[in-house]
């Protein structure tokens, strides 16, 4: 009686692994269709490296340095 528990335990454990297991590379098929579609029709416009931008940062350290005087006294 038990053998017959367990062989339907591995029947069940292998019909969940494999429905997990088709489902997963029916996704995987399908985002990689999708991301070629979108990759065909809607290209990503390529920025040169040759010219960085430089950003003003001087807000943003002012804030760094207030918040961490204003931590350090209290």
């Amino acid at each position: 009686m038990e053998a017959n528990l367990i062989l339907e335990g591995f029947k069940f454990m292998g019909l969940g692994m494999g429905t997990v297991f088709i489902f997963l590379i029916i996704m995987i098929i399908s985002m990689s269709f999708m991301s070629s579609f979108i990759n065909k029709f809607f290209p990503e416009a390529h920025v040169s490296a040759a010219a960085p931008v430089k950003k003003n940062n001087n807000k943003i350290i002012a804030a760094v340095i207030g918040a961490i005087t204003q931590h350090k006294q209290g």
